[in-house]
Parts: C-alpha cells; structure tokens; sequence
C-alpha cells in the first residue's frame, strides 16, 4: 500500500479569488470530466516548423479551442526530455487543450539541450504562441505555464525562476543539476516517478520540490511503481492533475481545487501514488 503524506500547509491559497479574477472555462468539472481522453472544447491546430520559430525552439505544433464565446485561454508550453523529440510529448497538446488552453509542444533546437537551454526556448515559445501563432487571438498573454519532461522540466523550473509572472510550472520526473529553487515564485506541481533510475525522485524530483519556499503554492506527486519515461505516454494521473493544477493557477478557477486538497482518494489511486504532498488552503 502506497503511503501519502501532506507537508507545508500554507495560507497562500487560502484567499478566496473574486469574480473579476476567474477565468472559469468550459462545464462544472469532475473526476470523470479530468480523467476523459478529451475535455470538452473542440481543437484546431498549428505547425510550426524550426524555421517558422526563427530558431529560438525547434518548431512544434499549436493547439488551441476554436470557441472563443467563454473569453481567452492560458497558454502552456511544454518540452521534451534529453535527446528525445516532440512526439514523445504529443499526447499532452490536445489533451490539456481540450479542457480549455492554448498548448504548445516543442521540438528543442538541439536533441542535446540542457535544461536552462530548454527553459530558454520554453519562454520562446509562449512568446510564438502570445506574439505569431494562428491562436495569438485566442491566447491571454498574462495567464502562462511552462511544463517539461526530464531535462525540459528541470527547463521548466528554470523558466518559471526566471520568469516570475509564468502562472505554473509543472516539471515531470524532472531531471537538474540545481537542486535548490527557493527564490521560485510560480505555483509549482512537481511529479516524480518511484522507480525512476534516470533522475530519482531522491535526488531530484524530491529536493526540487522541498527546496520550494513553504510559502509557495506548491505540489508534490510521485507515481507508484513508475519509471522515469511515465510522461512518454497517455496517462490519466499526469493529466488529471497536470490539469487540475493549469486550472486553478493559470485560471484561478477555485472549481479544481478539490482535485487537488485534500490529498488524493479516488478510486483507488492510493494504490497509483506512492507519495503526495500540497500547500493545500482547506482548513485555513
């Protein structure tokens, strides 16, 4: 049996968000709603060749809502991992999008980029999406997050360290060198993998996650039993609460907060997460 833990309740998220400040998109959500394949908004996309990104990334593709009635939509950049491209990733564009964002997926300009270089070219492509992208009118340019896969969500940390008006981060089975992300002001959600013997929860997603001020907004989930290339493929956990954590800090939607605090008990997924910490604000 797996065991879960909360660590670091914090005030921070305790604030009740105004009417004016939520952007709630799409229907009253529920676990079946975060589970399904697809969310309820139709897709269109784009292609982005590594020449059309002016060689800031390395092209990617653009998907975005096609029914703009409910306002704009964040926009979310996401990275591949070390040596790997795109397609390894692919499988997060429409389904973020679906449940109401513009998502990007990169290709690196190098399949050896580090992880600064990819949180480097993370922030270029929002910048495509916000400035040249076919969903530049579809975007709101002040509600971003970054995610990244190995060393592009060791990217990921480092762009929302750099770029402090990013809404979220979400780096998954991360993989850097700095451990320490104390100075880090954007809401993070890190994902860790049990069994992964390429950048071990101990040595990385863990201390990531701990070296987090207490008073950020922040998440911790590790996936029982799984391996370093979890995010490589369609999975409900990532996505459930990949979106989950896009919806309350990319949107302030306070309707996703009880997919995230109290601590998971949903059909069975103790036995799916072998650990889970949250700054969760019930009870403040």
């Amino acid at each position: 049996m797996a065991t879960v833990a909360v660590f670091g309740l914090g005030a921070s998220l305790a604030a009740p968000v105004s009417a004016e400040e939520a952007h709630e998109r799409g229907p009253d959500p529920s676990w079946d709603s975060i589970e399904a394949s697809e969310g309820p908004f139709d897709l269109d996309e784009e292609s982005v060749s590594s020449w059309g990104s002016g060689s800031d990334f390395g092209g990617g593709t653009v998907y975005y809502p096609t029914d703009t009635s409910e306002g704009t939509f964040g926009g979310v950049a996401i990275s591949p991992g070390y040596t790997a491209g795109e397609s390894s990733i692919s499988w997060l564009g429409p389904r973020l999008a679906s449940q109401g964002f513009v998502v990007i997926t990169i290709d690196t300009t190098s399949r050896y980029s580090q992880p600064n270089s990819r949180g480097r070219q993370l922030q270029a492509a929002l910048d495509y999406v916000v400035e040249d992208s076919d969903a530049s009118d579809v975007v709101d340019e002040d509600r971003l997050a970054v995610m990244g896969h190995s060393m592009g969500g060791g990217g990921s940390l480092y762009a929302a360290d750099q770029n402090p008006d990013l809404k979220a981060a979400i780096p998954l089975t991360g993989w850097h060198l700095r451990k320490d992300w104390g100075d880090l002001e954007v809401p993070t959600m890190v994902i860790g993998a049990e069994n992964d013997l390429t950048a071990s929860v101990s040595s990385h997603s863990i201390p990531f996650y701990e070296s987090l001020d207490e008073d950020l907004d922040r998440a911790y989930m590790e996936l029982d039993g799984a391996s370093h290339f979890a995010p490589n493929f369609p999975n409900t956990l990532i996505a459930s609460y990949s979106i989950s954590w896009l919806k309350r800090f990319v949107d302030n939607d306070e309707r996703y907060e009880q997919f995230l605090c109290p601590p998971p008990d949903h059909g069975g997924w103790f036995d799916d997460i072998s650990d889970y910490r949250d700054s969760c604000p019930h009870g403040e």
